[in-house]
């Protein structure tokens, strides 16, 4: 069997419920799960840290090969780099900005998809994010898009920012849609691994359907298709 036919590749925008998705789904199929997004917050927000901006590709592309990625080296710590655990400061809601402009770059996407395919291959994995089903997994044993309006995926932010013991107070959920329309067209329009929906996949809208109705379908699907390679 192929490895990539062990993989499910999950797309979609910003707060379309990817990343809860793909948790329930690698608990219930028991697969590795890789946060994709939390891996390309974790490289901009130290570009940004070490005031290496956009425009300086060489002290990139010259940073990234020194340095030491792991994820989720332990049950704690999600992502760490060279020892520092980025956990936490990377869902800081301003790093989202910061994501977006560099996971535009050719550089970026280079390393993390070198570095997301030798992690997949390894072992069965659900990966999400918004170019794996059509860049780093397009023979991927099921590819999902996801989708949801704007304004669900604003809520969904801001409650998710509350969670993480944010000061919402001063938060307007109209600023925080506009911030998420923004980068929409942002990964939709960029250049390099554009967001779209990949050849095949599943398009899921998680506004009005429940998570586990999606789960349950995704994790049928993955069952009839893995059994074929049986």
């Amino acid at each position: 069997m192929s490895p990539s036919a062990k993989v499910i590749a999950i797309d979609g925008p910003s707060g379309s419920g990817k990343s809860t998705i793909a948790k329930l789904i690698s608990d219930k199929l028991g697969l590795t799960y890789l946060d994709t997004g939390a891996l390309y917050r974790s490289l901009a927000y130290l570009l940004h840290d070490k005031n290496i901006n956009e425009s300086e590709v060489k002290k990139i592309e010259i940073y990234l090969s020194k340095i030491h990625l792991e994820y989720s080296p332990t049950k704690d710590v999600l992502v760490r780099i060279d020892n520092e655990d980025l956990s936490k400061k990377i869902r800081e809601h301003y790093v989202s900005g910061l994501a977006s402009r560099y996971s535009k770059l050719p550089v970026v996407r280079s390393y993390l998809k070198s570095f997301q395919r030798e992690f997949a291959l390894k072992k069965p994995s659900v990966l999400e994010g918004r170019d794996i089903g059509t860049v780093i997994f397009p023979d991927a044993a099921i590819k999902i898009f996801l989708t949801a309006s704007s304004e669900i995926r604003a809520q969904r932010r801001f409650e998710q920012l509350k969670e993480l013991g944010q000061d919402v107070s001063k938060m307007d959920i109209n600023s925080i849609q506009a911030d998420i329309e923004k980068r929409d067209e942002e990964d939709r329009t960029r250049t390099e691994a554009p967001l779209k929906k990949a050849e095949g996949a599943i398009e899921m809208d998680t506004s009005s359907c429940s998570i586990d109705e999606i789960v349950n379908d995704i994790c049928d699907v993955y069952n009839q298709k893995v059994s074929l390679f049986k």
